[in-house]
């Protein structure tokens, strides 16, 4: 843990140029004394760190020193891909993983860059969470698994009542909530990651299909999903108005199939997650759509227009 720090602590005065103890506290999470110490160590143990006495003081390398330490490994090069996420990385238990990936990447930086990090910083962000999500814990498999899908390690999982043995492929956040990406026999699944029971990191590894492609197994599944969500189909007349707003009221894994319906007097055949969402939907056309079927949905409309219609009539 110590040497650890030690490195840390000269990436970081090798990357911003100098420091005050109590920045280096700061972002080492430790005391000043323990700073003082921990230099005191380093000049030990030959690397030229000095005290600046100067304007502002602070802890300073002596100029033209470059520590060769800055090389990644391969957990810190892969994490420096996820360090976007940051919530997602504190998740899986790879934040420290990611921060000391950061600091070498800053560190091999020439001086003229070294503030490329902090001006990107205060430019982009990514919030992965959905709004109005809550302060829960991430689900305690999450570690686990993130775990054997780095390491390609098969996990022995509780789901849902059921114990599986998996090959862990991947894991996707999607707004807030996590998914693994898996094989089971010779078929790739998606599995909730809060609904595991429990998650056993076994020893033997896997050899991963290299035609799997996550970002692509996770956009057919997420179109299969939503897809199946669209039980019903209605019919409606749309005017002409209608059929220009039907691109944005249409639930988009139906549009290309509504489109495809569409007759030239505007009747078009729409699928929907049920008769009250359709409701809804409906209702936003206003005037530029008329419900042929079913009958059900064309009283509820119909009985949604009367009652506008009175809120209206006679009112001066």
């Amino acid at each position: 843990m110590r040497a650890s720090r030690l490195m840390s602590l000269v990436l970081l005065l090798q990357g911003r140029g100098g420091m005050t103890a109590a920045e280096l506290a700061k972002e080492l999470e430790v005391s000043e004394r323990t700073v003082h110490r921990d230099v005191l160590a380093l000049s030990a143990a030959g690397v030229p760190v000095y005290a600046d006495r100067g304007r502002g003081g602070g802890y300073r390398l002596l100029d033209g020193y470059r520590t060769r330490l800055t090389g990644l490994d391969r957990a810190e090069a892969e994490a420096l891909f996820l360090s976007g996420v940051p919530a997602a990385m504190r998740e899986m238990g790879l934040q420290d993983v990611a921060a000391t990936a950061r600091l070498k990447a800053a560190a091999a930086l020439s001086p003229a860059l070294r503030d490329a990090p902090a001006t990107a910083a205060q430019r982009f962000h990514l919030d992965a969470p959905g709004w109005f999500a809550g302060d829960d814990p991430p689900p305690s498999a999450l570690a686990p698994l993130a775990r054997a899908v780095w390491n390609d390690r098969r996990v022995s999982a509780a789901y849902r009542g059921t114990e599986r043995t998996l090959e862990p492929y991947g894991l996707v956040l999607k707004a807030g909530v996590w998914y693994l990406a898996a094989r089971l026999g010779r078929r790739f699944l998606t599995f909730r990651v809060d609904r595991f029971g429990g998650i056993t990191v076994l020893p033997e590894s896997f050899d991963r299909d290299p035609e799997f492609d996550l970002a692509g197994f996770w956009a057919e599944r997420s179109a299969e999903f939503t897809r199946s969500l669209l039980r019903e189909v209605v019919t409606l007349r749309l005017s002409e108005r209608g059929r220009r707003m039907l691109r944005h009221i249409a639930d988009p894994a139906a549009l290309a199939d509504a489109l495809a319906s569409l007759r030239p007097d505007g009747t078009v055949r729409l699928a929907v997650e049920s008769v009250e969402v359709a409701y809804s939907q409906v209702l936003r056309f206003g005037p530029e759509a008329e419900v042929l079927d079913p009958p059900e949905l064309r009283a509820m409309v119909a009985e949604a227009a009367a009652r506008t219609a009175a809120l209206y009539r006679d009112q001066r």
